[in-house]
């Protein structure tokens, strides 16, 4: 889906839906097919992929910003977006942004965050205050509007309150420092005791889990059935 959606925004608007969708994602689905998408059988793959494509297909028949100029962040080694939050302790912010349509009445952009998800994301999430973080700080144009896009179930974006960037940015410093500290004296304590947000990892760790292959910039490992669920520089371009 991400990948489906996200290769969009580099297409100019009167070209982005001239090639069917449903055939691109046939394309990406054939490079997560079976073990490569951690599938326990072909009856689970099938289910997941027609949700997919249900998804698809109200993006194709409530297209809404993709059919709006956008705006892509470029990174000149290919790497995710990102900037030096504290340059003094090396703590670096990075993320990949969904969607930047562009807002041509004032200049500015509306980061938009795909959801495939059936679960609406938490009041607290930092996630939209990172992604506002790093746009403000990786393009020139202000951030006017920011959103979730649930698209199993809704037909737009759900518009949420723009986060207070200077609250957020000591938000993250905090846990960055936290992070930093333990691993400078080898000690990762969870703040939990404990959850399932560190158990894929431990199984990677342990020799559990099975090295399936690399894509892009990650590691793609499958865990097995019953152990727990899936869970630099930028340069400014013109709005295509």
């Amino acid at each position: 889906m991400h990948q489906v959606l996200e290769a969009l925004s580099i297409i100019k608007v009167e070209d982005r839906l001239k090639e069917p969708l449903l055939e691109q994602y046939e394309k990406a689905w054939e490079k997560i097919s079976g073990e490569k998408g951690g599938f326990k059988n072909p009856q689970q793959e099938l289910e997941f992929k027609n949700r997919g494509a249900i998804m698809i297909n109200r993006v194709i028949f409530h297209p809404g910003p993709i059919e709006r100029k956008a705006v892509k962040l470029v990174s000149p080694d290919s790497l995710p977006p990102r900037f030096y939050v504290s340059p003094q302790e090396h703590i670096i912010l990075c993320g990949k942004i969904d969607w930047l349509e562009y807002i041509p009445e004032n200049n500015s952009v509306h980061i938009i965050d795909f959801k495939t998800g059936l679960s609406e994301e938490k009041e607290d999430s930092l996630q939209l205050p990172i992604y506002a973080l790093l746009v403000k700080n990786c393009q020139s144009r202000e951030v006017s509007k920011i959103s979730y896009w649930y698209l199993e179930t809704d037909n737009s974006p759900k518009e949420m309150k723009l986060p207070d960037l200077e609250k957020s940015k000591e938000k993250i410093l905090e846990i960055a420092r936290e992070i930093r500290e333990a691993r400078l004296k080898g000690k990762m304590v969870c703040p939990k005791g404990g959850c399932f947000a560190c158990k894929p990892l431990e199984m990677i760790v342990a020799g559990k889990a099975t090295f399936v292959e690399t894509q892009d910039y990650q590691d793609i490992f499958t865990i097995p059935k019953g152990d727990i669920g899936i869970v630099s520089p930028v340069e400014d371009t013109e709005p295509f």
